[in-house]
């Protein structure tokens, strides 16, 4: 994808609107100025930098903008959101527009939304994350089983990885309720949770 965005696609006004009621946050504050953009630490990746995302969500560039990779790679580490001279949580935006892409059947990196499922199954089942757990889970989704297997060791002798989950003093239940009101909610709105 060149760095222009193709204006000559469709324009939904709508989707700006959708976005915008969703995610809390009025779009139209947003003037360009490009800090999200330079303070992007994977920004690397993107193929639609997060200035031009919210210049095609401005635009209501539906396709442009759930079609792209970079809402998928987003760290969701709200640098862009704290960078914001005019407080927009771009961040908050970034997920607003996965959760849309996602419900449309738009997952343009599906190892992200593997790895997604997978760190939250841990948590379902043990109240918080569970590190090799989560790796497990991911390795045996992504079909990536010697993936990054070679770090373990080293994780291990840091104290990076437990060998077994941390335990919340009441247990994993009402971590459970969550996910339960979560897939009832999403169940009601016709999205796959």
């Amino acid at each position: 994808m060149n760095d222009a965005i193709n204006l000559s696609r469709m324009r939904d006004a709508a989707f700006t609107a959708e976005v915008e009621a969703l995610s809390g946050q009025n779009v139209s504050t947003c003037y360009q100025c490009g800090n999200c953009t330079a303070g992007c630490p994977a920004g690397l990746a993107y193929d639609l930098q997060v200035n031009k995302i919210m210049r095609a969500v401005q635009l209501g560039l539906r396709d442009e903008v759930l079609n792209s990779r970079s809402i998928w790679m987003c760290l969701s580490c709200s640098t862009c959101s704290l960078r914001c001279p005019n407080n927009i949580d771009v961040a908050g935006i970034m997920e607003t527009l996965r959760h849309m892409a996602r419900k449309d059947g738009r997952v343009t990196v599906p190892k992200v939304e593997k790895f997604w499922f997978s760190f939250l199954d841990t948590v379902r089942a043990f109240g918080r994350t569970y590190e090799i757990g989560t790796m497990a889970l991911f390795m045996m989704r992504s079909m990536r089983v010697f993936t990054d297997v070679d770090l373990a060791p080293e994780a291990l002798k840091k104290g990076k990885l437990g060998l077994k989950p941390h335990v919340l003093p009441k247990g994993a239940a009402p971590v459970s309720r969550i996910f339960e009101r979560y897939k009832e909610r999403a169940k009601r709105e016709g999205v796959r949770p």
